[in-house]
């Protein structure tokens, strides 16, 4: 890792930014591993369906479309350092009945929905205080580096967490694959518990109404053209992704006939631009400016979409891998400089709302997508909905670029001017 862009060395130098740092790389790594143990539990040891394996990926991130909202709001009440502590436990607890219940004869596709549905909603919880804790470790300046700092950690775990899962599963069999994701969950909470800084809990304001303090963290998001933008491209971005990866290990796995060790180390390959994305990240921002990087990286990585619906099992499986490594590289620059712009964007008191509403509109997208997926695949087959999918995805990158922020070199941010100049909406 270059520290000159993922992170400058005064901040790898701040001890509760690496400690914060070490915990989630860790448990990146374990969730790759179930990101590709999960879906191979229900085509290879439960023999699911189309539809079936669909409805996993939409139980995996319905969280995000049931609790987003009401999380960001319960977040800004707590302290966030406990929201992030219980969460990983308990998406340890449900990610361990896994292997215990296949020990025991006793795994179905109802457990795996059911876990899957559980560590989704601690994930909503969890990245809410997550995203709104980091500006409470760092500076605001240095948010931008400080995401690139983690994004790479994710980047190189999307690296080594598929091809270790592939060859797990090989060895263990996919139900206990799962266990290294549990054990991660358990490091996070561990290296979480040893941060020092621990902002003050929120004060309990007396008139204090949920549906209010709900109505707030969507308005801040909705009237802003810059946020909507954003969200408009993540969310329909998602929605086409996740119909795609509703099918897409159906195709490598059971139509395609090939090895798990194979498709991790596809996955690996294509993880690899995302350790290349998150190094580059800082500088793309400096040389194109921040609006033009939010609208040109999705614009590079729509198009790429388009080989996995031809894929075989031939030379196409490299031509997948290399498309897969630029297409992610590319992500990985865009969701750095949005999310980076957003935290800088959002006052303090709201960062937590304005996380959750975020996440509720462009992560809401996936358990749609994936049932859409799931259902077209069952329906028309496995390459025709990979190219609807692929079709979709192409326009994503146009909310961005229609917005003010297309050639806005520097977007605003919270300290820099008054709300209503911050891209607001008149």
């Amino acid at each position: 890792m270059t520290s000159d862009v993922a992170a400058p060395p005064a901040l790898w130098r701040h001890r509760d930014f690496r400690r914060l740092w070490i915990g989630e790389t860790v448990s990146q790594l374990g969730s790759e591993v179930t990101g590709i143990a999960l879906p191979l539990v229900a085509v290879l040891a439960l023999h699911a369906s189309t539809f079936q394996v669909g409805l996993l990926t939409a139980f995996d991130s319905l969280g995000f479309l049931v609790v987003g909202l009401p999380a960001g709001a319960w977040v800004d009440r707590m302290r966030l350092r406990w929201v992030l502590i219980v969460n990983d436990l308990v998406r340890a607890a449900a990610l361990a009945s896994i292997p215990i219940a296949s020990w025991l004869g006793a795994l179905g596709i109802a457990q795996l929905y059911l876990v899957g549905l559980v560590v989704g909603v601690s994930t909503v919880f969890f990245d809410v205080a997550y995203q709104s804790y980091l500006p409470e470790l760092i500076d605001r300046g240095a948010l931008v580096r400080g995401n690139a700092g983690l994004q790479a950690s994710e980047s190189v775990s999307r690296v080594a967490g598929p091809g270790l899962g592939g060859l797990l599963i090989q060895a263990l069999t996919a139900p206990y694959a799962v266990v290294v994701d549990a054990a991660s969950f358990l490091w996070s909470a561990i290296w979480v518990g040893t941060i020092a800084t621990r902002p003050p809990k929120p004060t309990r304001k007396p008139d204090r109404h949920l549906g209010r303090e709900i109505r707030e963290g969507l308005s801040f998001v909705i009237h802003n053209r810059m946020l909507r933008a954003i969200a408009m491209c993540t969310g329909s971005s998602n929605f086409f992704s996740s119909m795609a990866i509703a099918v897409f290990y159906v195709l490598l796995a059971r139509q395609l006939h090939v090895p798990a060790g194979i498709i991790g180390l596809i996955t690996a390959t294509s993880a690899i631009g995302g350790v290349v994305g998150s190094l580059l990240a800082s500088r793309v921002a400096a040389r194109l400016g921040q609006g033009p990087t939010i609208w040109l990286s999705m614009a590079i990585a729509a198009p790429l979409a388009f080989v996995v619906p031809f894929v075989h099992r031939d030379w196409s499986l490299v031509l997948l891998a290399l498309t897969q490594l630029v297409w992610w590289g590319t992500v990985v620059v865009y969701n750095i400089a949005q999310v980076s712009f957003r935290q800088g964007l959002c006052p303090p008191d709201l960062l937590g709302r304005m996380n959750a509403t975020m996440r509720f509109l462009v992560w809401g997208t996936i358990p749609l997508g994936a049932l859409a997926g799931g259902t077209l695949g069952e329906a028309v087959g496995v390459r025709p909905t990979l190219l609807v999918a692929a079709v979709g995805g192409a326009f994503a990158w146009l909310p961005p670029f229609l917005s003010p922020q297309r050639w806005t070199r520097e977007l605003p941010r919270y300290d820099d001017a008054p709300a209503r100049r911050l891209g607001d909406t008149p």
